[in-house]
């Protein structure tokens, strides 16, 4: 989550790796907020071709990477800020409570209190925190606690050092999904659900000013939307794909049927059934544990997001306003981008935004 401090930058890169794509945003920072420069996404696969979930594999992505750079004209080596992210298994987010701590002891005893909480075990784990707030009437303290394991990280910087790309800051990608929402739009009271749908799975954030902060992975994605579809008509990856963008969750129009919201018509729930029913079972926990339950809306974002439909139908299940956000609503942009409001592109806005 954004920290408060004040962004130095003058000019900052945020990069999004996905299993499905790549996407890089170049931004300039101006007196009130930011400039957008440039952008690209560039795919990891050949159209057509089913996506594979792959470990950061330097043969895989450092292709891709190095045209994308290419294509923005940039060079690896003049890059002076650059975020990016990880996010996964080996990564865990959770906001913990505990007694008042000066600075010197507070980072030796958090990662003993990170073992409580946080499921990678000590040796590999590479431990990171924020201190939200410090209550007055009791002195705890509020910290927001993330941990990744090494081996991740290095496999993450290796794709970076294979292109010449020096890395700097590494983010949580729920971290830098609440960042592209906290630190481009007018946040009013409540609390706001974030999900960023990918390719094989679904960032769900849980945020609001004065609320506490919940993060968690959801097993569903884009690419299990393409399957349903195939089992469903009995089709190719490729002709299912192209149906998906074509009809998204809606049924074809027939002249007795004006295609009406579906889940898929399949035996066994479909993915955006399960994506649903998780989201219910997070939100029900978050009421259990934070005690508040004023929730405003749920913003989509992620390529899956522009699913036709889906807004619609996470509307009607979970009976709270949805909609698709549009990361770019506060930037300032030049003219050939004046139309750009790509959802896929907020994890890496939210990167690319970060204060130091």
């Amino acid at each position: 989550m954004a920290k408060s401090k004040k962004v130095k930058f003058k000019e900052s890169i945020g990069l999004d790796i996905g299993n499905h794509s790549i996407k890089m945003v170049h931004l300039k920072k101006l007196h009130s907020g930011f400039k957008l420069l440039n952008y690209e996404i560039r795919p990891t696969i050949s159209d057509g071709m089913e996506p594979v979930l792959s470990d950061l594999s330097p043969d895989r992505f450092a292709p891709v990477l190095s045209g994308v750079l290419k294509t923005l004209k940039i060079n690896p080596k003049k890059i002076k800020h650059i975020v990016s992210s990880i996010g996964g298994d080996n990564t865990s987010i959770k906001q913990i409570k505990t007694i008042f701590l000066p600075d010197d002891e507070l980072e030796s005893a958090l990662f003993f209190e990170a073992k409580k909480h946080l499921p990678i075990s000590g040796a590999e784990m590479l431990l990171d925190f924020q201190v939200l707030s410090i209550e007055e009437k009791t002195n705890n303290m509020n910290i927001l606690l993330t941990s990744t394991t090494k081996t991740l990280l290095k496999e993450h910087t290796d794709v970076l050092t294979s292109v010449g790309i020096t890395p700097g800051i590494v983010d949580l990608e729920s971290l830098a999904v609440a960042n592209s929402f906290i630190l481009n739009s007018y946040v009013e009271e409540g609390i706001y659900v974030i999900l960023n749908i990918g390719a094989f799975k679904t960032n769900m954030v849980i945020y609001g000013p004065k609320a506490k902060f919940f993060a968690r992975d959801i097993g569903w994605g884009g690419y299990h939307f393409t399957k349903d579809i195939m089992k469903q008509k009995n089709i190719s990856y490729e002709e299912a794909e192209a149906y998906k963008i074509e009809h998204g969750l809606k049924k074809e129009k027939s002249n007795s049927d004006s295609s009406s919201l579906i889940a898929l018509d399949i035996t066994e729930k479909s993915t955006v059934e399960h994506i649903v029913q998780e989201v219910k079972r997070s939100i029900r926990f978050y009421v259990k544990e934070a005690g508040n339950s004023d929730f405003r809306k749920i913003m989509l974002v992620g390529g899956g997001s522009k699913t036709i439909g889906l807004a619609e139908f996470i509307s009607e299940q979970l009976k709270m306003d949805t909609e698709i956000y549009n990361p770019f609503i506060n930037l300032e942009k030049p003219e050939k981008f004046k139309d750009s409001q790509d959802p896929q592109l907020a994890l890496a806005l939210g990167l690319a935004m970060r204060p130091e």
